[in-house]
């Protein structure tokens, strides 16, 4: 169930790019949207980092 609280980022991606997001979250065991947000939250943290 979503969280009422969170925010919705939409965003528009080229096919191959989308097939490579899907290809990676699923070798990694996530949704394409968990891929997002993990990515997400590794560049904050190594931003943050330095």
């Amino acid at each position: 169930m979503r969280n009422k609280d969170n925010k919705h980022l939409g965003i528009e991606i080229d096919p191959e790019l989308h097939y490579k997001l899907h290809y990676i979250s699923k070798y990694y065991g996530r949704s394409a949207n968990g891929e997002i947000l993990y990515l997400i939250r590794q560049e904050i943290k190594a931003l943050e980092k330095a």
